[in-house]
């Protein structure tokens, strides 16, 4: 089969494996729609999880299911699903520990693109299949359900770390797509303030789509002190970090109150450190929270998920800005989200 690949650190191209071959918990498929995600990037030109060599890359897809082992119960062929970008192994001890997102050791449950090959293949394989997939919904676009892989629980993995709560004041840093998920999953927590930081005026626009209330600009002034103009000078109850430089841990510790709550979803792909000034964290008794999560995966949240687009609860086509028609344009959309250009928030590819 073809597959689109990281050959090496910097390099990426089109290669040739064999066909996957399945357990009696798993499931080939064959994808139906793709999209390449900033973490792609990451992976590729930033070395972020190490040199690669022939791996298969991609994490976003909705497929539809071609072969099922002996033992999967609830999926068959024909089947259109979503592909969670975090498929784990259920039966170890982190799944039992309830953070199956490190099944086996740090991020292993994130195993597309990472561990194994990932989505961007003419098949692939998702193993324990009856716990990590999810069916589409009829009324679903398989465009649509592709931000279901990643960047709609990502996003809002931001706003349940952070506890978001009905009043509260809450800034998001980073307003790509993980950063708009970010905003629309705190709206629908009930924050009633939502500071929107990024500079690109068409993310910007799509925030108060979601419910941003306020425009932050980090290149038109500093961004903490724009936030406390606006808040007259009181601090923000929770901030998540959806993107930006290691600066922004910086900012967080500057905006948020005392026993506030930092949630970083920020795939932090380079550098070393972030600064945790001690006065800022209230000389490191101020019970102020750092938390960073990678994104749960399987199939109830993708049902759940998926809930809020069958009943229209949430709109994310408001992502969708570049569609692409045929596997050969994988290529195209991954060096989009390398570019980004101020037009892009999420290409996708339907196959």
């Amino acid at each position: 089969m073809k597959g689109f690949a990281m050959l090496g650190l910097n390099k990426v191209g089109w290669i040739e494996k064999p066909t996957p071959a399945i357990t009696a918990m798993d499931a080939l498929v064959k994808p139906l729609a793709v999209s390449p995600c900033t973490s792609d990037v990451h992976t590729v030109w930033e070395g972020a999880i190490g040199d690669r060599h022939d791996l298969i890359l991609g994490h976003e897809a909705v497929a539809e299911v071609v072969e099922v082992g002996s033992l999967v119960k609830d999926f068959k062929p024909g089947d259109k699903v979503i592909i969670p970008a975090i498929t784990p192994y259920w039966e170890t001890v982190e799944s039992q520990m309830g953070y199956h997102q490190h099944s086996g050791g740090m991020l292993l449950g994130w195993q597309f693109s990472n561990v194994r090959d990932g989505v961007f293949g003419e098949y692939f394989q998702v193993i324990q299949a009856d716990g990590n997939l999810a069916l589409l919904p009829d009324n679903v676009t398989v465009e649509e359900g592709v931000m279901l892989s990643d960047m709609v629980p990502t996003g809002f993995h931001g706003a349940d770390n952070a506890e978001v709560a009905y009043g509260e004041t809450v800034a998001v840093i980073g307003i790509g797509p993980v950063g708009l998920m970010a905003v629309a999953g705190a709206n629908l927590r009930g924050a009633a303030r939502i500071f929107a930081v990024g500079s690109r005026e068409l993310c910007q626009k799509v925030s108060k789509l979601y419910g941003a209330t306020d425009l932050i600009n980090y290149k038109k002034g500093d961004v903490v002190g724009q936030i406390k103009e606006a808040t007259h000078g009181k601090p923000v109850d929770k901030v998540i970090i959806a993107g930006g430089t290691m600066e922004a841990f910086e900012w967080a510790l500057k905006l948020v109150r005392p026993a506030g709550i930092i949630s970083n979803i920020n795939y932090l792909g380079s550098g070393e450190y972030f600064k945790v000034n001690r006065v800022d964290w209230g000389l490191g008794m101020g019970h102020i929270k750092i938390v960073g999560g990678l994104m749960p995966g399987g199939r109830k949240n993708m049902e759940y998920l998926s809930n809020l687009l069958k009943y229209k609860k949430l709109d994310v086509s408001h992502l969708l800005t570049h569609r692409f028609k045929g596997f050969g344009h994988i290529e195209e959309g991954l060096l989009l989200m390398k570019d980004k250009p101020k037009e892009l928030i999420k290409p996708v590819v339907t196959i």
